[in-house]
Parts: C-alpha cells; sequence; structure tokens
C-alpha cells in the first residue's frame, strides 16, 4: 500500500510539472505567433512581391485583412519605391466619415484597423511620409462636445482599392487609441488630410545622410521613407539612414524582422539600434541597446549637424518623444535633445 501511494503521488507530481510545461510552451508560442502576425501584416502591405495571400489587400474593400495570417514564413520583401506626389489623396481638408470593415489583433497591445474609403474605385493615394488624421467627438459631463485628433500613417500601400489599413497600438490614458481599440465593425471614424502633414518627400535631395527616431507604430512612415530610400535603386549619391527604435520590451518591436533583414542587406546604406527601456533584466536579449534613446548615442549614430542640408533628423513616436527630443509635432520651433546637440529647426522633421 505504501509503495502505491508512493507510485500516485510521483504521479500527482508529473503531471503537475508537465501542465506548468505545457501552459509555458503556449504562452511562448503565441508570443511568437503574434509577433510573426506583426511582421507579416507590415511586410505584406509593403511590396506586391510579398508570397502571403497578396489578393487579400488589392481586391475588394470588403476582403479579410489576412486571409490566413500564418499560412506562409516568408522572408520579408525587399524594398519598393511606389511613389504618389501630393495633392492626390482621397481625404480633403474637410473630415469625412469611414466605416470600420475589420480589424486584427496582431499583439497584446496592438490591432490592425481596415477603413473603407469614400471611394471604393480608388486607392487612398497618400504621398511618401505623409500621415492623415483621426478625429474622435467625446461628450464631455456639461455636454460639450471634446474633440480628440491624432495622427496616423497607414500601413497599406497605394495599390490597396477601396480602404486602408492603421496599425494602432493602445497606449494607457490614451482617449484616440483606446477608442479604436474598442472600436466594432461597421463603427465609423473621422478622417482628413492636410497639407501640413505633407512633409520632406522623396527622393529627399539633397539629403545624403538620414537620422531617424522611432518610438511605437511611429515606425509606419519611416518604413515609407525607407522603401523610398532603398528601393529607388541607382542613385548617384545614395542616402544613408541610421535609425533608433525604442521599445519596452522585446516583444513590443513592430516590424523587427522587416528592419533587420533590410539592415543586413543593406549594410553601407542602413542600419537600426533597437533600444529597450524595460526589457527584463533575466532576458538573455542582446541585440542593441538597454535603457533610453541618449543625446550621447544620437551624436554616435546621426551626421553632424554642421553637415547642414546634407542631414536630415526624422522623429516619430508617441507625443512624450516629441517634447524630449524635438518639440511637440505641431509647433514649428526646435527644442529639446537635437536643439541642445546643435540641430536647426531645417534639418529636423516631425512626423
Amino acid at each position: 500500500v505504501t509503495f502505491l501511494m508512493s507510485l500516485y503521488r510521483n504521479y500527482k507530481t508529473s503531471v503537475r510539472v508537465v501542465s506548468l510545461l505545457s501552459q509555458r510552451h503556449f504562452h511562448n508560442r503565441h508570443q511568437w505567433l503574434q509577433q510573426q502576425q506583426v511582421n507579416r501584416i507590415l511586410a505584406s502591405n509593403y511590396s506586391t512581391t510579398f508570397s502571403v495571400s497578396q489578393s487579400s489587400f488589392t481586391s475588394t474593400p470588403k476582403s479579410s485583412i489576412m486571409t490566413d495570417i500564418f499560412s506562409s514564413l516568408t522572408s520579408p520583401p525587399a524594398p519598393k519605391s511606389t511613389l504618389v506626389p501630393p495633392g492626390k489623396c482621397q481625404f480633403t481638408a474637410e473630415f469625412t466619415s469611414c466605416k470600420l470593415l475589420e480589424k486584427k489583433s496582431v499583439s497584446e497591445t496592438s490591432s490592425v484597423l481596415r477603413f473603407e474609403l469614400p471611394d471604393t474605385s480608388k486607392a487612398l493615394n497618400l504621398s511618401t511620409c505623409a500621415c492623415i488624421l483621426a478625429r474622435l467627438e467625446l461628450k464631455k459631463e456639461s455636454e460639450e462636445l471634446e474633440q480628440v485628433i491624432r495622427p496616423y500613417t497607414p500601413i497599406s500601400t497605394n495599390e490597396l482599392i477601396g480602404s486602408f489599413d492603421l496599425l494602432v497600438k493602445h497606449y494607457p490614458n490614451s482617449k484616440m487609441s483606446g477608442h479604436m481599440y474598442e472600436m466594432n465593425v461597421n463603427d465609423t471614424l473621422d478622417f482628413k488630410h492636410i497639407d501640413f502633414n505633407v512633409k520632406i518627400q522623396a527622393p529627399f535631395k539633397p539629403c545624403t545622410r538620414i537620422g531617424m527616431i522611432v518610438g511605437g507604430t511611429g515606425i509606419t512612415p519611416m518604413i515609407q521613407a525607407l522603401h523610398a530610400i532603398l528601393g529607388s535603386g541607382g542613385e548617384e549619391t545614395p542616402i544613408k539612414v541610421d535609425m533608433l527604435y525604442g521599445s519596452r520590451t522585446s516583444d513590443d518591436i513592430l516590424g523587427k524582422e522587416l528592419l533587420d533583414k533590410w539592415a543586413k542587406e543593406n549594410k553601407d546604406l542602413f542600419s537600426v539600434t533597437h533600444v529597450l527601456s524595460n526589457e527584463p533584466e533575466e532576458s538573455k536579449w542582446d541585440e542593441g541597446e538597454r535603457g533610453f534613446i541618449t543625446k550621447e548615442l544620437i551624436e554616435s549614430s546621426f551626421g553632424p549637424p554642421s553637415e547642414g542640408e546634407k542631414v536630415k533628423i526624422f522623429v516619430c513616436g508617441p507625443p512624450p518623444m516629441y517634447d524630449v527630443f524635438c518639440g511637440p509635432r505641431t509647433e514649428t520651433d526646435l527644442t529639446g535633445v537635437l536643439k541642445d546637440i546643435g540641430y536647426d529647426a531645417s534639418q529636423v522633421y516631425k512626423f
């Protein structure tokens, strides 16, 4: 009897261990699949050469965001330059209501939202690195309407007809991202496009060096710029791009596979340094820097201010990032770390 009881206790212990290991494996597998999902969406939206259900991005507005998000492990595509000049965007300076067609969760805090365009027979036709403005109207206790307006750069290209895709990260206490995160299919949101949101256009001449300071979903206009720069080919005076990409943890890096591949294949033209502010101490991650993007890191990575119009700095991320490095994106004056280093307002572009 004692022997049988001992066997039973050992059996229960083994079952608990196997259960815990299975749960841990499932959690790690789930995180990996989420990151692959983000990489596939970013990659496939920016090139017709990607092989994952490309028709789902170029057919009718009601087509699925991804017909089978895990159907392929194809590597990200080569950069491709597809330029549309300013002034062609479907959205005007007046807000237009757009219906949410589909929403796809790609991580614990990020989703891709597909909205219907006013003219479903045409593409969005947004120019390089430009953005659109989303408006949310909230009722205050006084019954007055509060307008919340935020900029977004679509992750879809101008090859998508009748709709556009936004990658939205849910930031704590953010009214806009919180609302978009909770939207249901057929809910509507207002969008517009103004001249102010048309930034520097490719081919970015006479610039020869571009530094990018990026945070979170601020990566989307930078990927657009990289497509224009790395995908142009045959440039007599190529542009060297150095990116400092800030994220909380390694799991939060959006588009990492795409960026790392481009950096590896274009070593003379593009480098990316990942900077993690909240990576667990016990983590073995060693693919970049820990902490925050600092003045010293910028000075050692980017072209010096003294090179004038040959050097440009692109900044895109959450509002606190602008406050630290260059001042609010709605203000033309340059403040913060970049001014302290010596850059001029004409060298810095706030996306």
